[in-house]
């Protein structure tokens, strides 16, 4: 298996898991919504739970959004541009995101770790959420988009006809 294969695998999965927890934050909510209105028993912690979850999601979903071409760009200069200008553009675009997935690790980096060793919790009261699975989905998300990146530089950039295959793949 290439680094290409593995890295869309690897993008397919967590983003797969995204939607998985996606799925059951929103039963979360609906039952925590029920519990209050009808019954008069809330669930305690959702709001943490929730918080938690919308990080861990975002992160997971990030590598999957590179690799896809679903990132925010604003491309509606550079499309009337010459190719190759396209492609040092995108290369250059690339390069920033690189940089800075980069920053959030490296800036994240002692935080996560603390958290895990320290046994850090976020709320109070009668449901204590552990920071370090959302701080630890940052870090690993933004090494698969730091992966991803690299990817797509490698595609766009130094091999563009293999994009043209991706694209007619899709069609």
């Amino acid at each position: 298996m290439n680094l290409i294969s593995f890295s869309d695998r690897l993008s397919k999965f967590t983003m797969v898991l995204a939607a998985v927890l996606t799925f059951a934050v929103s039963f979360l909510v609906l039952a925590a919504i029920i519990g209050r209105g009808v019954f008069d028993t809330p669930i305690h912690g959702t709001a943490e739970m929730v918080a938690a979850s919308i990080v861990i999601i975002v992160f997971l979903q990030a590598g999957y959004a590179i690799r896809s071409g679903s990132m925010l760009r604003a491309d509606f200069l550079v499309t009337h541009l010459p190719a190759p200008v396209q492609r040092i553009l995108l290369g250059i675009g690339y390069l920033l995101g690189i940089a800075f997935f980069l920053m959030i690790i490296t800036g994240g980096w002692e935080e996560s770790i603390l958290s895990y060793v320290e046994n850090e919790f976020e709320g109070e009261g009668a449901l204590r959420v552990p920071s370090w699975p959302a701080r630890w989905t940052v870090l690993f998300g933004s090494a698969l988009a730091i992966l991803n990146y690299s990817v797509m530089v490698y595609i766009d950039v130094f091999k563009p006809e293999l994009r043209e295959k991706e694209l007619d793949a899709e069609a």
